[in-house]
């Protein structure tokens, strides 16, 4: 996937001007959001299983190096193998080779942001192995030749009618008059389209929510059971996950499990959690012959020992940014890269480079729902005005953000003057909506009313309001 993050404000015009998009984001709000309240509601030690989450996480970073190397033991005494990948290149290169060598023409692929991260299905194509997205979300976003818009739900962006007109065209073997009208229907065709694909594929590549390094098992959690079908029928099983999945215990992990589904969808648990450790026993009637775990750094060790290194907590719930307000407002897209939302305008400039997606730091309301609803407790709006901090420093932060921070610390080192100013322009926003209540068109911020109106002030200042009314006593005041 090509990165567009230094086309954010760009992309967000386009976003704001698709109706179709704005459509299926108007659905989200009530989805996501109130289905998590209401599981939160349920679980009265959400908020102390945070603590310990964010803890569990904490001291696994910490020794991140002992936890990594245990647990490559344990898959190796399990007869799998670990292949440690410090760029996308070589993540890319073990996996083609292990594809090569059992000479697969096709592998089927569970739901993976690391996948999506190094470009896999672009590079396998190109030598000519057809991969095939099992998740339905991702199915449907293959057949439109899109990247996913969001990390749980990929297809979130498209409507239904887009998913029929994509069956449609994919699927021209089966009859022209059948009937799509309904979702059940949907999903009973894409099952039929993608059931032969995983007897046929010679290797099922996953993704991975957890590595449990004291015993080797990599863990997935779904709601459709792909993941199963992928990894047990194919003649390897290809884990593909970056450093910071790993936790220490099977008790670690669950703990974590009880946040997981909750933050994301709702749900007290997901359908599935599938865990496994290895290859096929000589006892077990199914399951590959062989196991492979491809660990990704692509710069998260450098992220040890920063102020950044609190990201690395994030169990990809999407619980930021289904809570978010900038991207409920454009969706996932316009991010330009592969994680969206707030998490995405931390890891992003990370994996990328503040110089190519420094305009996501600044894609916020800072209102801090993001921060509120992380079940790890990831301070993400610290993070993303530390990142800010550091666009100022190397001077590449927009022009019109470096002179207004400049102006506004000439006013407010000069009280008076400061006053004076502010007061006047509080009186010329009240004068610009007389009578109207709302002012729908402000010299300067014009980003803000051409797509919604500015209430009018009451043409006073807090600093004058506060100087009129702190000498009265409490009691007295309204």
């Amino acid at each position: 996937m090509r990165a567009t993050s230094h086309q954010f404000p760009e992309n967000v015009h386009e976003a704001l001007a698709n109706p179709t998009l704005r459509q299926a984001l108007s659905k989200m709000r009530g989805g996501f959001p109130v289905n998590r309240a209401q599981a939160i509601s349920r679980l009265p030690e959400f908020d102390a299983l945070r603590d310990t989450a964010r803890d569990i996480k904490n001291h696994t970073l910490e020794h991140l190096d002992f936890y990594l190397e245990r647990f490559e033991e344990r898959v190796v005494a399990n007869g799998g193998q670990v292949h440690w990948c410090e760029t996308p290149q070589d993540a890319r290169q073990t996996i083609l080779e292990i594809c090569q060598r059992l000479n697969a023409r096709s592998v089927t692929k569970g739901k993976s942001m690391i996948a999506e991260e190094i470009a896999l299905n672009d590079y396998l194509e190109e030598h000519d192995i057809r991969p095939v997205e099992t998740d339905l979300g991702e199915y449907i976003i293959q057949l439109r030749k899109e990247p996913p818009s969001h990390i749980i739900a990929p297809a979130i962006h498209v409507t239904k009618d887009q998913v029929i007109e994509a069956f449609r065209e994919a699927h021209t073997e089966l009859p022209a008059d059948r009937p799509l009208d309904e979702p059940r229907d949907l999903t009973d065709e894409a099952r039929t389209m993608l059931r032969q694909e995983y007897f046929d594929a010679d290797v099922g590549i996953t993704g991975a929510n957890f590595l449990v390094a004291e015993t080797g098992t990599s863990t997935i959690v779904t709601n459709e059971g792909n993941g199963d079908l992928t990894q047990t029928l194919a003649k390897a099983h290809v884990v593909i996950a970056s450093l910071e999945k790993i936790v220490p215990t099977m008790e670690d992990m669950a703990t974590i499990l009880r946040l997981l589904a909750r933050s994301a969808t709702g749900q007290e648990f997901s359908v599935y959690t599938t865990l496994s450790s290895g290859p096929k026993r000589k006892e077990d009637l199914d399951g590959p012959e062989e196991y492979h775990v491809v660990l990704l750094d692509n710069g998260r060790s450098d992220l040890l020992g920063t102020e950044f290194r609190e990201i690395l907590r994030c169990i990809r719930c999407s619980a930021c940014m289904n809570h978010c307000p900038v991207y409920g407002a454009v969706g996932g897209h316009a991010y330009g890269w592969v994680y969206p939302g707030p998490m995405g305008a931390i890891l992003t400039p990370t994996l990328i480079g503040i110089d190519q997606a420094g305009h996501l730091p600044n894609a916020s309301t800072f209102c801090g729902k993001c921060e509120e609803v992380c079940p790890m407790r990831i301070p993400l709006p610290q993070l993303m005005r530390a990142y800010r901090t550091r666009e100022h420093e190397r001077g590449i932060s927009p022009k019109a953000t470096r002179w207004g921070l400049r102006l506004w610390r000439f006013l407010a080192t000069r009280p008076r003057l400061y006053g004076a100013v502010t007061g006047l322009v509080a009186r010329a926003i009240a004068n610009l909506g007389w009578g109207q209540g709302v002012v729908t068109s402000l010299p300067l911020a014009g980003g803000w009313t051409s797509v919604r109106d500015l209430p009018v002030t009451q043409g006073r200042t807090f600093r004058s309001l506060y100087k009129q009314t702190k000498s009265y006593p409490a009691s007295s005041t309204k």
